[in-house]
């Protein structure tokens, strides 16, 4: 059984768009995207610098842009068994699952990184990565400062959340036994009450999406749960700017599954080296450059459609 998966914010890097424009007719789809939600996909996925993809509103598009044209590259032979997305790349998800279209996800997006830049710009915010400790001591610990754990992502990383005053003073006292923390490519407190300005824009702009319901097993990165209607993954994407995201969960949902292997779509790399450590057998191949195409695929020929998938979708 074969899950496909899509990042969150952070994981984009200058430039890393270009070699997926390249393919056949990719770079046409792009400019018509960018006309579409009146956003320079193009340029800000090849030529911007870091700080300039570090804008929420920059970020966001180009991440699921990015998603939706790398799994497009996979072709159509590669259907996955379920899909799962890591906070905006739930958005995503979405689209892989036919709970919206393209074009729906690409405006909706723009109108979350739209939202949610407006909220961090309230007041200075960010996010940092704590890597070690155990998670019940982490959280605690985070609690004392007055920050969010933001994201609970399982093997051994909780993204903290919150104002800059507070991610430093966790840098200057980390809980006991973490070995590092790394502050994110991210501008604002993402997963926090202080995003919770944008929830109302979302809930605007959510009722102008044609929604149906998923076509496939789709793992909400709410709690882990498996959601059947359309209408709730719309409520969940609303309601997740300002609620941790728990993609823990989501993994433990996935080994309850019997999945047996993960294909992170571009720019892929974080949640499969999640899985590595936390999913021990678990087959994993992140999306980077299309030089990842052929080997993704051989997954989908070997792991997708199998046995444990079949079981499942019938019980």
């Amino acid at each position: 059984m074969l899950v496909l998966v899509a990042p969150g914010q952070g994981a984009q890097s200058p430039g890393f768009l270009t070699p997926w424009l390249d393919l056949p007719g990719l770079s046409s789809r792009v400019g018509e995207w960018s006309e579409a939600i009146e956003l320079d996909l193009v340029h800000y996925g090849t030529k911007a610098d870091a700080d300039e993809i570090r804008d929420t509103a920059v970020a966001q598009p180009l991440l699921v842009a990015a998603g939706l044209l790398s799994a497009a590259a996979l072709g159509t032979d590669a259907k996955p068994d379920a899909v799962a997305g890591h906070s905006v790349g739930e958005i995503t998800a979405s689209v892989y699952a036919r709970v919206i279209d393209e074009l729906d996800a690409l405006r909706f997006v723009r109108a979350r990184g739209r939202a949610m830049a407006e909220a961090a710009a309230v007041t200075e915010t960010g996010m940092a990565a704590l890597l070690g400790g155990e998670p019940e001591q982490v959280v605690a610990h985070l609690e004392g400062l007055g920050l969010t754990a933001a994201n609970v992502n399982g093997a051994g990383q909780i993204v903290a959340a919150g104002t800059t005053e507070q991610l430093t003073a966790l840098a200057e006292n980390k809980p006991e036994n973490v070995r590092r923390v790394v502050a994110l490519k991210v501008a604002g407190a993402f997963h926090t009450e202080h995003m919770a300005p944008a929830v109302v824009a979302l809930e605007d702009a959510a009722r102008k999406l044609t929604v149906g319901d998923p076509a496939l097993p789709y793992v909400s990165n709410k709690d882990g749960a498996l959601v059947a209607t359309g209408n709730e993954v719309i409520a969940r994407l609303v309601g997740q700017v300002a609620n941790p995201v728990r993609w823990d969960r989501c993994m433990e949902t996935f080994k309850a599954l019997g999945v047996t292997a993960i294909v992170e779509v571009s720019p892929g790399g974080t949640l499969t080296g999640i899985a590595k450590r936390a999913l021990p057998g678990v087959a994993t191949l992140a999306l980077k450059t299309p030089d990842d195409l052929d080997a993704a695929r051989a997954l989908f020929a070997e792991h997708a459609g199998t046995d444990a998938a079949a079981d499942r979708s019938g019980a």
